[in-house]
């Protein structure tokens, strides 16, 4: 089944709501049954049965049943962020003294989960350089239990080999979590390559109309009910039928999304690279990388989102960069119809983010719907003032 089919047709039974073209929004907390066998019965089956929209909701479960056909898993839940979607995949995963090996700079929260939280539980957690597979296979330790990849990252891009470090898991028996949030799965499915649990944040591309914050956990049917009957069920991180709703509209339109927000990026960047006042350009895409054959090889496209180093003099000259473009929004996340930037500089003086070990030169740059010409003049009104 081709991704458009899935987008369009997966988990919808029209003839269940009067052939509605669009599903309704089972706005409902509880779902009631005829008999109190059939309530002990379904008790039994919580996550395939509406019983109690905490569990399952039919709105959600269509969605669900989308999202695991385009990642080539067997199911999927839906979490009320990213963030929660990953801590119950982490945690599900790990046990008291156990040892985690992480890439180096992942998504903040990620990093706060696995480097602080964990802590309380005695698990340690080693940060390497995922680029090389040598640098996993050096990390690994008789108490292993998790390998967690972002590939590519979210800020400076960094991949991994995703066929390389599924195989050395598996040798190691290591269960294998891989954020594929900046992808999506139009643009790289990691289980394909063998890796255990797919996690997004769906508030990015997936809703893409920044309407919406959700996260997604896609797997084996096994790892699936595990973690519905323990973090997701114990810990209650849902998303409402409405939520879930914008959620299947927005992925619609997903694959027509990400590409032209691949192409604009692709002409933007060509032009940003021959800037003498751009520095350097992080994005997977970009010819002539170290990473650049390696990208091509496990996804199949980029979108827009990539980081660059502007030569500017003083975090006052990146500001003032950053304020003077016209058609960027200065916010978080990405993936939405509107182009956004966020400079790095803004995390030095931020009680969450302080530790950062990111260049003050680094922007953050997400390239939305607008016409790449318009983008590209901005960016030359803005370097005049640097």
């Amino acid at each position: 089944m081709d991704y458009q089919e899935i987008i369009n047709q997966q988990g919808e039974d029209r003839s269940e709501y009067q052939n509605s073209v669009v599903p309704p929004i089972h706005q409902s907390s509880i779902f009631c049954f005829d008999s109190v066998d059939e309530l002990r019965q379904n008790l039994k089956k919580e996550l395939e049965v509406p019983f109690y929209t905490r569990g399952v909701n039919p709105t959600v479960t269509a969605l669900r049943k989308k999202m695991a056909a385009l990642e080539n898993t067997e199911d999927a839940l839906i979490f009320g962020s990213g963030s929660a979607a990953i801590a119950a995949a982490v945690m599900n995963t790990v046990s008291s003294g156990d040892h985690v090996i992480c890439v180096q700079k992942p998504y903040s929260w990620t990093g706060k989960l696995l480097n602080e939280y964990l802590n309380k539980f005695k698990i340690e957690v080693s940060f390497i350089d995922g680029r090389s597979i040598a640098n996993f296979k050096h990390a690994i330790r008789s108490n292993t239990t998790l390998i967690f990849l972002e590939t590519p990252n979210s800020v400076t891009f960094e991949l991994q080999d995703l066929k390389a470090v599924g195989q050395l898991a598996k040798e190691h028996n290591i269960r294998t979590i891989c954020d594929n949030s900046y992808s999506t799965p139009i643009y790289q499915n990691p289980a394909d390559f063998g890796i255990d649990i797919i996690c997004h944040s769906a508030s990015k591309y997936i809703g893409g109309h920044s309407d919406v914050v959700a996260g997604v956990l896609c797997a084996s049917k096994e790892i699936v009910q595990s973690v519905f009957s323990n973090e997701f069920m114990t810990i209650g991180s849902i998303i409402s039928p409405h939520d879930a709703w914008l959620l299947i509209r927005g992925l619609r339109t997903l694959p027509l999304r990400v590409k032209q927000s691949h192409e604009s990026t692709l002409e933007i960047i060509d032009w940003l690279s021959k800037h003498p006042k751009v520095e350097k350009i992080n994005y997977p895409f970009l010819s002539g990388s170290s990473q650049f054959d390696l990208a091509k090889s496990q996804m199949r496209g980029c979108g827009g989102l990539f980081s660059m180093e502007i030569a500017a003099s003083s975090i006052d000259k990146v500001e003032e960069f950053c304020n003077s473009l016209q058609h960027f929004l200065i916010a978080c996340s990405w993936g939405g119809y509107e182009s956004l930037i966020f400079p790095t500089c803004a995390l030095f003086d931020s009680a969450n983010y302080n530790k950062t070990t990111l260049s003050w030169k680094l922007i953050r740059v997400y390239i939305g719907f607008e016409d790449p010409k318009a983008i590209i003049a901005d960016f030359e009104r803005a370097f005049e003032k640097i």
